[in-house]
């Protein structure tokens, strides 16, 4: 994430999904933000949605208005506008930078545990999505990605995960479900769904505990956010992955 981004038609939705699980479930969330620097690039400038309230503000009218009016007000674009609006009810944020070596991504991460002890669950916001093969954790630009390593950790102290994932040149759908059943994988006894918008799909695993929130959930964001955030889940079957073997352990063997 950067704080460039911060009130475009992107973050409207992401900030609407957030309010709409929350609705629906009371799961206190750590949002953490994993911010990178701006980069002068025009990349967050979509911000003409908010001229036009009749076509956007129905999904989340009280979102939408405050977005404009955090915009209206001159102030510089940086996710701590929605920290103090109150928007997220029962969020906590994380907000330190996301630095690329081994040592201080470990320091970040380490951090970052300490104020998920008092979560349910944790949103997830690199700029990219989950580790790809040419950015080796502690390498340059890897601040831009989540580890599966670090998925797993979280996963393992009993957090609910929530991850942003940019789409890439692969089928949709084909995308959507190889992410979710390795990603079901790096998390044992989860359930695991997925929410899309234009460009993005949020990634979900609950753990046993919050599984009953999960129809809830689904009625929460189709209710406002039709033709917006479609849900998908893991309907494919899965075939040939060796069920002792974590997505990060697969990546080292490999």
């Amino acid at each position: 994430m950067k704080d460039q981004y911060f009130g475009d038609i992107n973050d409207y939705r992401k900030y609407g999904l957030l309010r709409a699980i929350i609705r629906a479930s009371g799961l206190r969330i750590l949002v953490a933000w994993m911010l990178t620097p701006d980069d002068g690039s025009t990349d967050g400038k979509f911000i003409s949605y908010l001229e036009h309230p009749g076509k956007w503000s129905r999904h989340d009218p009280v979102l939408f208005q405050k977005i404009k009016e955090l915009l209206a007000s001159g102030r510089k674009r940086r996710v701590s506008l929605i920290e103090g609006s109150g928007l997220i009810p029962k969020a906590e944020y994380f907000s330190s930078l996301v630095p690329d070596t081994a040592s201080g991504r470990s320091s970040w991460f380490n951090s970052l545990t300490q104020p998920a002890q008092g979560s349910d669950c944790v949103f997830l916001d690199p700029d990219n999505g989950l580790e790809v093969k040419s950015k080796a954790y502690g390498g340059k630009d890897s601040s831009k990605f989540l580890y599966w390593r670090e998925v797993e950790a979280l996963w393992a102290s009993g957090k609910s995960l929530l991850i942003y994932q940019h789409f890439i040149r692969e089928k949709r759908l084909n995308f959507i479900q190889r992410m979710l059943e390795t990603l079901r994988n790096a998390t044992p006894g989860s359930f695991v769904e997925a929410f899309s918008t234009p460009h993005v799909v949020f990634l979900m695993a609950l753990q046993p505990e919050h599984q009953e929130f999960h129809r809830a959930i689904v009625s929460s964001v189709q209710e406002n956010w039709e033709g917006q955030i479609h849900h998908w889940e893991l309907t494919r079957a899965q075939q040939g992955a060796p069920a002792d073997r974590s997505p990060a352990a697969r990546a080292r063997v490999g």
